[in-house]
């Protein structure tokens, strides 16, 4: 919080969620920390961008007032996402503890050693939606669900082989025996994934062109069959 003289101001810049063609609101909070009544004002150096609501009243003793900064939308973002628009918020002893209406320009200037708090707030503009890391297709249009079904695949049916391999090492004391059964299982899981890889394609190409129908959800089931009926054969 930035203290003033009078009042305490919450936050100490505005941060304004920036999206084109939608207004913006900004929220701050001021705190009277006196045992006397305190009148403010809210002044921008672009009065014709922002609305503030309110931009005058009076603070009672130890009280908190909102003030809601609305920004008008607008047609293009600033360079570099850079705003030099500042807020200045005055705040001054209110005689007798005037009501709200009876706040004018007058009471704010300083004379007779009147004292005028003034506090300045600068305005800061922050993406509205920030970009997500989303997977994107390739060049000729290829999905994120078939990209991923594809690496299921290679893992899957490597791990499976791995996995066999291994089992079957346990119980094998020849090494040239359990090199080459890895070869072979190697050799037999490249098979498999080119015919797989190669189905993958070729419903692809059906997608695109509109004549396969086929939804992403349908080509990834179709996929984990074919590991399941390639491993319970080879089993």
């Amino acid at each position: 919080m930035s203290m003033g003289e009078f009042l305490g101001i919450q936050p100490s810049e505005l941060k304004f969620p920036f999206e084109t063609k939608k207004q913006s609101s900004c929220a701050m909070q001021l705190t009277n920390k006196t045992d006397q009544y305190i009148a403010f004002k809210v002044k921008t150096t672009n009065p014709k961008r922002y609305c503030v609501r309110p931009n005058a009243g009076i603070v009672s003793p130890h009280s908190v007032c909102n003030v809601t900064v609305t920004m008008q939308a607008q047609k293009e973002p600033p360079p570099d996402m850079q705003c030099r628009d500042k807020f200045l918020v005055q705040s001054v002893v209110a005689p007798n503890g005037a009501p709200s209406r009876d706040i004018s320009t007058e009471l704010f200037n300083r004379e007779d050693g009147k004292i005028v708090d003034e506090f300045r707030l600068r305005v800061v503009y922050i993406p509205a939606n920030p970009p997500s890391p989303v997977p994107e297709g390739d060049e000729e249009g290829t999905s994120p669900g078939t990209s991923s079904a594809e690496d299921e695949i290679r893992k899957s049916s490597l791990s499976e082989a791995v996995a066999r391999s291994l089992k079957q090492a346990m119980g094998n004391s020849s090494s040239e025996e359990f090199i080459l059964k890895l070869n072979n299982e190697k050799d037999s899981v490249i098979r498999q994934n080119q015919k797989l890889l190669g189905e993958v394609e070729l419903m692809r190409r059906q997608v695109r062109q509109g004549q396969g129908g086929v939804s992403i959800v349908v080509l990834v089931f179709g996929l984990i069959l074919g590991i399941l009926a390639g491993y319970f054969i080879r089993k």
